[in-house]
């Protein structure tokens, strides 16, 4: 859902971005007025519903079911995570992730349970964002998106990319598009759920909200295209 919301936001933000050019902060924002404008919209929408949601479900829901829930999702997103390690030449992370897929898929309830990462194969992120920047991709202008919050153009594009790679893009079934909503819907939970006390910590302690998520977005998503790797591009000038 959040690629969905993500994919709608950018054909909506197109007019009004339309002619500005200049970033006079230096911090390739040229949208900034529209994008704290939007970033009003998300912390509203975050505070009445997300936020309240995401906490329910942490208190009412045992451990060990959420557990299995972000499994279970994990697991379904390993076609897309695979096809983004091949194209990025990871062979060993591919294998890794090949492994996962079908250790917890059979072993593991259909995902339910990480049994692969109990076996030495630890799990990770890739997207098709991740893939265009490791190609040399420049990520262009900061954006926020209703509804989805932090982005750029290098990775709207990426999640149409994922969208693509996906095989239950092109699956049809009876229910099929109840079956996606459900996914969609649980993973927006699972994520803002795993991640309360951190955004609670983040709001408390920032001067300039959408500044400082504005910088961990990028550090967060330059440290995933270098998989971790120390950034050697951009030492101080000592």
């Amino acid at each position: 859902m959040r690629k969905l919301f993500a994919t709608v936001g950018v054909l909506l933000l197109a007019g009004a971005l339309a002619g500005c050019a200049t970033d006079p902060s230096g911090q390739n924002d040229p949208y900034e007025q529209t994008n704290r404008s939007i970033f009003a919209l998300d912390q509203g929408f975050d505070h009445a519903i997300a936020r309240p949601v995401a906490v329910f479900y942490n208190h009412a829901v045992p451990g060990f079911a959420r557990d299995g829930v972000h499994n279970f999702l994990s697991n379904l997103d390993s076609p897309v995570i695979f096809a983004n390690d091949v194209l990025q030449g990871e062979a060993t992370r591919a294998g890794t992730t090949f492994s996962r897929a079908v250790v917890n898929s059979t072993f593991g309830i259909g995902g339910l349970i990480d049994v692969a990462g109990k076996l030495g194969l630890p799990g990770h992120e890739e997207d098709f964002g991740q893939t265009l920047g490791v190609w040399g991709v420049d990520e262009g202008p900061y954006l926020v998106l209703p509804f989805a919050g932090p982005s750029n153009p290098r990775d709207v594009v990426g999640m149409g990319g994922d969208i693509a790679m996906d095989p239950f893009t092109y699956m049809k079934w009876n229910n099929s598009t109840l079956h996606m909503m459900i996914r969609s819907g649980l993973g927006i939970v699972d994520l803002r759920a795993r991640n309360v006390d951190a955004l609670d910590q983040i709001e408390r302690t920032s001067v300039d909200l959408y500044a400082t998520t504005r910088s961990l977005y990028r550090q967060h998503r330059n440290a995933e295209i270098r998989n971790g790797a120390a950034d050697t591009e951009n030492l101080p000038d000592l």
